[in-house]
């Protein structure tokens, strides 16, 4: 902002008419912003950084004297505050400047000694492109203008983005002149960087690109045992190139710079032999035509093995400047600034590697900006994400004539599926930014190769390394390596662990080699999994170097659930300026149909690109524009692909804030649908709105300013001040959630005083109850995450909760504490009551009144969390409470445990749960509907209250003794007969209907008859032979079996092993031989347990004897 600032400072308008049509700039990368941009979202001027020097681009020549408070601003901020020259040199063609310049100036053509600043028109730097760069570099200023549009026109067969002269420079930065000609008129200056609804698109079209990279591709086959992650191509030059059916992306490519990358999200990716012809079209697209070295990681020696194959020289080798391509994994961000200066600098990239793994372990992280793949690949507009993607045979998508269809007629030349079957798990690869575009994908849309644009270079990600060296993806990988490569026919470096990618990128007829990174290779090819060159491998892609690179981030983001994948795992540091971002979630292998070549209209779709939906459905809300059913179908994964994308939280980017800004004015603009039990949320649109405005509330600038927008009706309650909480726990092996009796309304912030005895010890706070994610839901009667978790880490801490709730103190397990107080700034008080501490008095008069909308009741062993509705005339919370202290004294007493809990169960009541009528876990969460039976003893006394009791048996059940999936929804059902009969004189056959004396009989007679199959043995049936045992031995017998198994070791981890146990530990418990009673009902007893048990007296009258 501040730059910007300085930039405009005292313009009011830009007055563009008259007869200079500009071209469009197409901007990427976190460093550049637009100066003017038209209501159209087109941008006329922009600036930037690369290395140490600042930049300034304007989009026609003719700008340098009609707007001259400009000129003077720009280059004041350009002129580099510790350069002894003050002298600003002017390209020959700009002489008439020299004289309207208050400053020393020099006309001539650029040395690159003695100058501060260096203005030129976009014409003229052909002869001086590569000095330029290294004099921006170095710390130098430039001002750069022209335009593109009518080069394009008369070099109809040229890339603009490439092959223009002017880009030749000003991609490094990230600053791009487009073929297109941008709208001219008056336009105001915003105080801040401009943006608009309308500037949300991709800045190429990447046909060519997938056209190069596919070509001879059908299909990539990443079958395997390898974990790939999915790669999210995020920047407006990053596009995926491999997808699963269901969209998610494990190879992309992009441009950075004069560069260009290749990602695949595992490393191994890059030298298997069933991917050779993409991996050695990839290295000639990152080559660029250059022939140059292809520089290959030693560890890649597959990779160097296939990508030699390409007729390119490839060598084992580190990142050098004098390669054409460098091959490595994602796993090393050490030369993150040397890799990205080697792209941007025209170096090519292909890289490798997963982010799940680094997501695992590092779960405070976030594996998009931490991860260091992500360090080194998020400036290209690639992000490796933290999920994982299976290997599978993946068909080529079809290309339409819109976006990318040139990259991709070339990407999937030959090209007709992508096999990516076998065990390698991938990611899906996000293609967020506007030069990168998914090459594979799923059937449903996740792409897993993407490829992009970035700089002067471009990219392949694949999501799983492995998918680098797939033989059965050969054609794209040699379709891919060659797109990548350009025509340079440089040297493909290759990490050397990717020997696979080695082996099948040779066939692309470029030299492969066993490399790092290195500034003389055309394309690179590496893994995801390391972005200590994160930094370098940007600078390579954006000088013209091509990426291919490999790997997932599926167990980076399971090793590392604090952390965001988008932004901390490895790969999608260095891919997410790049456009592209490997998700943090999983893709199984199999065989996916490659796209194919289509006409865009009534005979073709058009292709998923997250930027351009975006803006289709900013016009869709906004403008009322239609979308066409292959749009609406793609909205829910827009919908997770902008979650993810505002999950990065990269602040620091130009890019990513501008993003931010403009969901802001669509979810303004569009507004949030209000909803509620009685107004569900069904279309996808609604739902797009709903879920988009939660996550940009988070991330944005003035989230109050948007809290209106996203929640019409506020409430205003009263509050109270500096709450004092007491804490004293003694935590078992799990975390614990520690009411406190406070709320914040939605939206509502306040402080947090944290004790030294909490903080940074692993303490949370936790702002409401309802923790169930109904993020797939077909219907909404809430938003899909409603809570929010804060960890205390310091003294002084702000929370707050778009949608407000219940504060809680989360407890680490292992956690002994007493008489330790924790103060809430402001908060308001709700409806809590507390066995022991709270008097029916206090509660009847006061309590039960307080004004938060939800309520607790805190007994000796459990926990209800209900809205307040259901406890304003609760008159004997000490009823209810003896209610339940009696049940779950009948839980502990079955289970063979201490009357006492170690951690209290909870219910919580909810308007929606994510699967069933309730469920089980920590919390048991049940629909709002049923919490009156809760408080009403009488009733359960007469009636009975089945589906609770079987939630708190689920909770009960233990591995050691269950036969998943036989006795999933059987054995928990032992807690309600025995507490109905036990606890609450309800009898068995009166407690549910499936328990009647008709409906047993009819059930064993059907399973004996019908052969005893197991299969079918499970629920009610399963149910009837664990109630013959109780009716013939009695619960006792029960309590003394699972009292047995509390101190049994060495348990077998196999159904029949385990059942066979279970046989013997019953029939010990009750001095009798059980093998025939079991065997019965079709278990698989072994010959060595009727030996074990043969000596026991023998039960001959079995109720299935019988049959």
């Amino acid at each position: 902002e501040q730059d910007y600032c300085a930039i405009v400072k005292g313009i009011q308008e830009f007055d563009f008419e008259g007869d200079a049509l500009p071209s469009k700039l197409v901007l990427i990368g976190s460093q550049s912003f637009p100066l003017a941009m038209n209501p159209k979202g087109q941008v006329l001027m922009a600036a930037s950084r690369y290395g140490k020097g600042r930049i300034v681009v304007l989009g026609h020549e003719k700008y340098l004297t009609s707007f001259p408070v400009l000129v003077k601003n720009a280059l004041a901020w350009l002129m580099p505050p510790e350069s002894k020259s003050k002298t600003v040199g002017i390209q020959k063609n700009l002489s008439s400047l020299a004289g309207s310049l208050p400053l020393k100036t020099e006309v001539g053509e650029f040395r690159n000694v003695g100058y501060a600043v260096y203005v030129t028109d976009a014409y003229s730097v052909d002869t001086c492109g590569k000095d330029l760069v290294a004099f921006l570099k170095s710390g130098g200023g430039l001002l750069i203008a022209g335009h593109a549009w009518y080069w394009a026109q008369s070099n109809p067969e040229e890339n603009a983005l490439l092959s223009f002269s002017g880009n030749k420079v000003c991609s490094v930065a990230g600053i791009y002149f487009s073929e297109t000609p941008g709208e001219c008129g008056k336009f105001p200056v915003p105080m801040q960087i401009p943006s608009n609804l309308l500037a949300v698109s991709i800045g190429k079209d990447f046909k060519d690109d997938l056209q190069f990279l596919l070509k001879g591709v059908s299909e990539f086959d990443v079958r395997g045992e390898e974990l790939a992650s999915e790669v999210m191509a995020h920047g407006p030059l990053a596009f995926p190139i491999t997808l699963t059916p269901n969209g998610r992306a494990f190879i992309a490519g992009a441009y950075y710079g004069q560069g260009r990358i290749i990602v695949a999200t595992h490393e191994t990716y890059l030298g298997r032999n069933s991917l050779s012809n993409f991996l050695i079209n990839a290295i000639h697209w990152l080559d660029k035509g250059r022939k140059g070295v292809i520089g290959i990681m030693p560890q890649l020696k597959d990779a160097h093995r296939v990508l030699s194959k390409s007729g390119l020289k490839c060598e084992f080798t580190g990142l050098r400047k004098d390669l054409s391509v460098f091959v490595c994994t994602s796993y090393d961000d050490s030369k993150c600034n040397q890799i990205q200066e080697f792209v941007a600098e025209g170096g090519g990239l292909m890289i490798g590697g997963h982010a799940w793994y680094w997501a695992q372990s590092n779960p405070g992280l976030n594996v998009m900006t931490n991860c260091p793949g992500n360090r080194i690949l998020s400036k290209m507009g690639l992000c490796i994400m933290g999920n994982t993607l299976g290997g599978d045979l993946y068909k080529v998508q079809q290309i339409s004539e819109y976006g990318d269809r040139d990259d991709l007629q070339f990407l999937l030349n030959g090209v007709s599926e992508f096999d990516v079957r076998g065990g390698a798990l991938a990611s899906e690869v996000m293609a967020h930014g506007p030069l990168a575009f998914p090459i594979a994908l799923t059937p449903c849309g996740r792409a897993f190769i993407a490829g992009a644009y970035y700089g002067q270079g471009r990219i392949i990600v694949a999501t799983h390394e492995s998918f680098l060296g797939r033989d059965s993806l050969s054609n794209f990988l040699i379709n891919a390596i060659h797109w990548l490569d350009e025509g340079r026919k440089g040297v493909i470096g290759i990490m050397p662990q990717l020997k696979d990618a080695h082996r099948v990128l040779s066939k692309s007829g470029l030299k492969c080699e066993f490399t790092g990174l290195r500034k003389d290779l055309s394309v690179f090819v590496c893994t995801s999994y390391n972005d200590s060159q994160c930094n370098q491998i940007q600078e390579f892609v954006a000088e013209g170097g091509g990426l291919m690179i490999g790997g997932h981030a599926w167990y980076w983001a399971q090793s590392n659930p604090g952390l965001n994948v988008m932004t901390n795992c490895p790969g999608n540091r260095i891919l997410s300026k790049m456009g592209l971002c490997i998700m943090g979630n999983t893709l199984g292998g199999d065989l996916y149909k490659a796209q194919q070549m289509t006409e865009y209209g009534d005979r073709g779709t058009r292709a998923y690109h997250f930027r351009d939906l975006l803006q289709r459905f900013a016009g869709h809300v906004i403008q009322g524009q239609d979308l066409t059913e292959h749009e609406q179908n793609c909205l829910q994964k827009l919908r997770r692909d902008c979650t993810h994308y505002l999950r990065m939280q990269a602040h620091d980017s130009a890019s990513y804030t501008s993003m931010v800004s403009l969901i802001t004015d669509i979810v303004k603009e569009a507004g949030v649908p209000q909803v509620c039990q009685t107004c569900p949320v069904q279309s996808s649109k609604d739902k797009m709105l709903l879920h988009v405005g939660s996550e940009v509330y988070r991330v944005c600038k003035e989230p109050d300013a948007l809290l209106p927008y996203i929640i019409k009706n506020l409430p205003n309650l009263p509050s109270v001040f500096n709450a004092r909480i007491q804490i004293s726990t003694d935590t078992s092996d799990r975390e614990e959630w520690i009411s406190t009796g406070l709320y914040l309304s939605p939206g509502m912030r306040t402080y947090i005083a944290v004790p030294p005895e909490i903080k940074g010890k692993g303490w949370q706070l936790q702002i409401g109850c309802q923790t169930d994610c109904l993020g797939e839901a077909d219907v909404l009667k809430r938003a899909p995450v409603v809570h929010e978790r804060f960890a205390l880490d310091s003294e002084m801490l702000q929370v707050w909760n778009l949608w407000g709730g219940l504060i809680y103190l989360i407890a680490p397990p292992k956690s002994k504490l007493k008489g330790v107080e924790v103060v809430v700034q402001t908060a308001i008080k709700a409806p809590y009551y507390k066995s022991g501490k709270t008097s029916v008095e206090d509660w009847v008069k006061k309590i039960r009144n307080a004004p938060a909308p939800w309520a607790e009741l805190e007994f000796e062993n459990i926990i209800i969390t209900l809205h307040s509705e259901f406890i304003r005339k609760l008159d004997r919370p000490d009823e209810v409470a003896a209610f339940w202290d009696s049940i779950m004294k009948g839980v502990a007493e079955l289970a063979a445990k201490p009357a006492k809990f170690p951690r209290k169960e909870r219910f919580v009541a909810d308007v929606q749960i994510s699967h069933g009528f309730m469920h089980a876990g920590y919390p048991v969460m049940i629909h709002s509907t049923s919490a009156e039976e809760l408080l009403n003893p009488e009733t359960a006394r007469k009636t009975g209250i089945w589906g609770p009791i079987h939630e708190l048996g689920h909770n009960q059940q233990c591995s050691v003794w269950e036969f998943p999936p036989h006795t999933t929804e059987c054995t928990c059902n032992l807690w309600s007969v025995y507490i109905h009969e036990e606890v609450l004189g309800v009898k068995r056959e009166n407690a549910h209907p499936n328990m009647s004396v008709e409906n047993r009989k009819s059930r064993t007679a059907s399973y004996a008859n019908e052969g005893r199959n197991l299969e079918q043995w499970s629920v009610w049936t399963a149910l009837e032979t664990y109630i013959q045992l109780q009716e013939k031995f009695g619960w006792d017998a029960f309590k003394k079996v699972f009292a047995a198994y509390h101190s049994i070791t060495n348990v077998p981890h196999d159904r029949d092993g385990k059942m066979n146990l279970y046989a013997k530990t019953f029939s010990n418990v009750v001095n009798m031989n059980l093998a025939p009673f079991f065997k019965a009902w079709g278990w698989p007893i072994e010959p060595s347990t009727d030996e074990m048990l043969s000596s026991l007296p023998g039960w001959n009258d079995h109720p299935m004897a019988q049959y």
